[in-house]
C-alpha cells in the first residue's frame, strides 16, 4: 500500500485510516474485491492508495492549486484494488473527482449499515450483535494464531495466512465491535468502559503492527472483553 510521492504520499496515520475505512475491500462499489487474497498458499495484497486529485501536476484529475500535503491527505485518497486504480488513472475523464469521492461515501454508508452500529435500549440487544464477532475472532485466533505449531516453520505459510486473517477478518471485526460498543456506551458499567478503552488501544497497536510494520510491543487483548455486556 506504499506510495512514493514525497509530501503527497500519505503518512502512517493516514494509511491506517484508509485501511480502516476500506475494511479490506476495494472502495469502488461496482467492484468490492477483497484487497488481501491467497494465491498458491501465499497471502498477497492488491490494495493501492489512489489519489482523487493527482499527486503531481499534469496527472489524472490534476488540481495544481493543491499543496503536496493536501494531495496526500485522507480526503484526497481512496483505497482501490490494483485493477480499479489503473482504470481510474488511465481514463480520468470517465472517473471524475466527484465520482471517486462518491465511492468513498457510499462505501462508508455501506459499512455503517453492515457494522450495525445502532443504539440499543437493552444490554442483551447489543450483546447479541457483539458476541458472534468475538466468537469468530476467537476461533480464527485458535486455528491460525502465532502460537500454533505451523507458525514455527517459516516455510509453512502459516505467518502469511495469519496476517491475511488479521487484515481481512479480525481487524474489520474489531472495528465493528468498537463501533457497536461506542454507540452503546450508555449500557456499559464503569469497569466495562475501562475494558472498552483498553480494547481501543489494542486495536491501535494491532493496526500499527500489521499495517505499518511497527514492531513495538503491542498491548494485549483485554481479558474481560469476551464478557462485555453479558449479565
Amino acid at each position: 500500500m506504499a506510495c512514493s510521492r514525497g509530501a503527497a504520499s500519505p503518512n502512517a496515520h493516514t494509511q491506517r485510516r484508509l485501511f480502516a475505512a476500506s475494511a479490506g475491500y476495494c472502495q469502488n462499489p461496482s467492484c468490492s474485491n477483497e484487497l488481501f487474497v491467497d494465491a498458491a498458499g501465499v497471502s498477497i495484497h492488491i490494495a493501492e492508495m489512489a489519489h482523487v486529485f493527482a499527486a503531481t501536476d499534469g496527472g489524472p484529475r490534476t488540481k495544481p492549486a493543491l499543496s503536496k500535503e493536501e494531495r496526500g491527505a485522507f480526503g484526497n485518497l481512496v483505497m482501490l484494488c490494483a485493477n480499479c486504480h489503473t482504470m481510474v488513472d488511465k481514463a480520468p475523464s470517465a472517473y471524475p473527482d466527484q465520482m471517486m469521492l462518491g465511492w468513498k461515501r457510499e462505501h462508508a454508508n455501506k459499512l455503517q449499515g453492515l457494522f450495525g452500529a445502532v443504539k440499543f435500549g437493552e444490554r442483551s440487544g447489543a450483546r447479541a450483535v457483539v458476541e458472534p464477532l468475538l466468537a469468530e475472532n476467537h476461533a480464527i485466533f485458535i486455528q491460525y494464531g502465532p502460537h500454533i505449531d505451523a507458525a514455527r516453520n517459516p516455510e509453512s505459510g502459516a505467518a502469511e495466512q495469519w496476517k491475511r486473517k488479521m487484515l481481512t477478518r479480525i481487524l474489520p471485526n474489531d472495528r465493528r465491535i468498537l463501533a457497536i460498543l461506542d454507540a452503546n456506551r450508555h449500557l456499559l458499567g464503569d469497569y466495562e468502559k475501562t475494558t472498552l478503552e483498553q480494547f481501543r488501544q489494542h486495536i491501535d497497536d494491532l493496526e500499527a503492527f500489521h499495517i505499518e510494520g511497527n514492531r513495538e510491543d503491542a498491548s494485549r487483548f483485554p481479558n474481560e472483553l469476551p464478557k462485555i455486556l453479558k449479565d
